[in-house]
């Protein structure tokens, strides 16, 4: 009996030490992984945003007359398209520029989405063909600008003429041995006009993305007053679900699990999200809206949280996450902002950081009949006029940033995008409660 005890507790020993070094490497591979209270300091700044061009709408044109004005040049009708390649366009597509029917539209590339009009030799996306409609210029010597390229969510437009003013300035800025450079590395260099049109449709923007409900809270087992414990511990008090599932057993003996509380959390969030999203907020001034974005671990992936709000009545109006931190995210973001308006003053600023997204985002509404300023907080000195003016607002921002964090900094990251957005909403809406704005949740308590 004596030889057992000896030989478990040598086992014991043993697994102990085993178990040490498997901690050790669990520490060495996902430490680095950890959120931390460092800023991230990214090259952001590298992309040069031009000022805006001078967007004038295209005249469009009757096919009618065209064919007409054809018959009577050519004395003999214009054919429909005889059709020999296997590409076909999709049917019912219609010239956006003189709206000649299916017959007269042939596939121009070979399958790879861009259509021809026969009538009036004009080539077009189906799926994007407001763009045909517009006419951008240089803003510096009034020519047309070119489609230079073709990316995944934008077009690059560029102002090909070597007269143009900007293109002269930068070019003699220039030094000998950039000059050199040049002649061996033209990519190097930006010294043209460039201008980038998203490949969003404005009304896209207005979809709802929640996803139903994955457990009815009227139908839940537990009462009232246990949901209610739920939200209290795991959002006002940001504890993980695991801590509250502890709390809730240690102090009111109250068996849940912690996926449990992640049920409940996530399907509190879809009850309260039309509530946060349609209630008619009283927005302050013109000047009091800004907006920053930090990042979040999704996955082990990094995620990025855009929000912003009304500092001067801390109403949170933005709150959106998404995988990258680009142009399209902030399109969406300042959009979920502007619904919010009853009318859009005709003054409005809004305050951001130096990040050159913003700026893109401006030139999209602007593309689109919707016009608001754009002013930039840069450093953390006031180093000019506008840093100057607006660093109270920046400040506002960034500490709401802290709060997040804060709360954030306990979960150490979030198993799905749907518990990202979920959790985020929660805090979002004690955020606003604290605020001094009553949502009534009835619907679930």
């Amino acid at each position: 009996m004596k030889l057992v005890a000896v030989y478990l507790l040598m086992l014991i020993k043993f697994l102990n030490r085993v178990l040490f070094k498997f901690q050790c490497f669990l520490v060495d591979r996902f430490l680095q992984n950890s959120p931390s209270d460092n800023p991230v300091s990214e090259k952001y700044r590298a992309l040069r945003v031009d000022a805006m061009p001078i967007i004038e709408k295209r005249e469009l044109l009757d096919y009618r007359q065209l064919l007409s004005k054809y018959l009577k040049e050519r004395g003999k009708p214009l054919k429909p398209v005889n059709r020999r390649s296997k590409y076909l366009p999709p049917l019912g597509t219609i010239c956006p520029i003189c709206n000649a029917p299916y017959e007269y539209i042939y596939d121009n590339v070979g399958g790879r989405g861009q259509l021809g009009c026969k009538v009036c030799k004009s080539t077009f996306y189906p799926d994007k063909a407001y763009l045909e409609k517009l006419t951008l210029k240089c803003p510096h010597c009034g020519r047309a600008l070119q489609k230079k390229r073709d990316r995944k969510q934008f077009f690059v437009y560029t102002c090909v003429n070597r007269c143009c003013p900007f293109y002269v300035r930068n070019l003699t800025s220039m030094s000998k041995d950039e000059k050199a450079d040049f002649g061996k590395n033209p990519y190097k260099y930006k010294l043209h006009y460039y201008y980038r049109v998203f490949d969003v449709k404005l009304d896209s923007l207005k979809k709802d993305t929640s996803i139903p409900s994955a457990v009815d809270l009227s139908r839940i087992r537990n009462a009232r007053y246990v949901l209610g414990l739920v939200l209290t511990y795991h959002i006002n008090y940001g504890l993980s679900t695991r801590q509250t599932s502890s709390i809730l057993w240690d102090v009111h003996n109250i068996k849940i699990s912690h996926q449990t509380v992640a049920n409940y959390a996530a399907s509190a969030a879809r009850v309260v999200k039309h509530y946060v999203d349609d209630y008619p907020y009283e927005l302050s001034s013109s000047v009091s809206v800004c907006g920053d974005e930090t990042y979040i671990k999704v996955s082990g992936k990094r995620h990025y949280v855009f929000f912003m709000m009304d500092a001067v009545k801390k109403i949170i109006t933005s709150y959106s996450i998404f995988l990258n931190r680009d142009g399209v995210a902030a399109i969406k973001a300042i959009y979920s902002t502007l619904s919010k308006f009853k009318n859009l003053p005709e003054d409005l600023t809004l305050i951001f950081d130096g990040n050159p997204i913003y700026v893109l985002a401006q030139h999209f509404f602007a593309q689109h009949g919707i016009y608001f300023d754009v002013k930039q907080v840069i450093d953390l000195t006031n180093r000019d006029e506008v840093s100057k003016e607006y660093r109270w607002l920046k400040q506002i921002i960034e500490r709401l940033n802290r709060t997040f964090k804060g709360v954030y900094r306990g979960k150490n990251g979030f198993n799905s995008f749907e518990r990202a957005n979920s959790s985020w909403l929660c805090l979002l809406l004690f955020l606003i409660s604290c605020a001094g704005i009553r949502l009534f949740l009835i619907m679930f308590l």
